[in-house]
């Protein structure tokens, strides 16, 4: 009879672990799965090539971005950094050196709804590349990524962990609890 406790106790310890299993292998290590953010459509825009001699390749991301949202701006063609601006939506940026060059911009508050058009000057040269975005009414949502992820394998590897524990500790509680009635027969 002690035996068929003990396997029966082990066996809930193993199909425990094994339920948690496919969890672990279902949550990739990379929340976002590697894929861009966003998925608005961006355009190209630019009148300079991409060595050097002006921006070119400009893109924004999102597209479409709320009032007080903000926006990744990238270009091609600034090796020594440059400017962003789009007058009254928001401040003048600088550009990042490199062989594409990426700026943050904050859309302001009180910047008007609808279509505009952003401005991008490297520091080295006079040409100015244009590429347009649109501005949506009202903020947007500002919370984050608390509760759109699942766990990660991390944390799903230490929640089987936990309860290999528990059911390996209730199966030896068992166990010893019912010694002390042996020694009575």
């Amino acid at each position: 009879m002690r035996v068929l406790r003990a396997l029966t106790v082990a066996a809930a310890a193993v199909v425990a672990v094994g339920l948690s299993t496919p969890f672990a292998a279902a949550n990739p290590s990379d929340p976002l799965g590697g894929a861009p953010l966003g998925g608005s459509p961006s355009g190209q825009g630019g009148n300079g090539g991409n060595n050097g001699n002006g921006p070119s390749n400009v893109t924004v991301n999102p597209y479409s971005v709320h009032q007080g949202s903000m926006m990744q701006v990238s270009a091609a063609g600034c090796r020594h950094g440059g400017t962003v601006w789009s007058a009254g939506n928001f401040p003048q940026t600088n550009l990042s050196a490199g062989s594409i060059g990426f700026a943050s911009v904050r859309i302001f508050n009180h910047a008007s709804p609808g279509n505009h058009t952003l401005s991008v000057k490297c520091h080295d040269n006079s040409l100015v590349a244009t590429h347009r975005f649109t501005i949506l009414r009202g903020r947007g949502a500002q919370g984050g990524i608390g509760g759109s992820f699942g766990p990660s394998t991390a944390e799903t590897a230490i929640g089987s962990s936990l309860v290999g524990a528990a059911a390996l500790g209730a199966g030896v509680h068992v166990m010893r609890r019912r010694r002390p009635l042996r020694g009575r027969a």
